[in-house]
């Protein structure tokens, strides 16, 4: 029997560390939610475009309080 998983991401490297557990765990079949205000990245611009264009591709992209409610 096949099965969704789902998968909320959070990081204080959006670059780095979400885009690659994005990439890894989108190939593998992971329902994904990127809780956009949980992560962080050195560069605002760098945080800005992945949570508003390049994760948008594979995952879900919301805040804390959407995902809670």
């Amino acid at each position: 029997m096949m099965f969704d998983c789902c998968l909320p991401l959070t990081g204080i490297a959006t670059s780095g560390v979400v885009l690659s557990t994005i990439r890894e765990a989108s190939d593998k079949d992971y329902v994904l939610t990127v809780l956009s205000d949980c992560c962080a990245d050195g560069d605002e611009e760098v945080h800005q475009i992945l949570t508003t264009k390049v994760f948008q591709m594979q995952a879900e992209v919301i805040s804390l309080k959407q995902w809670i409610s």
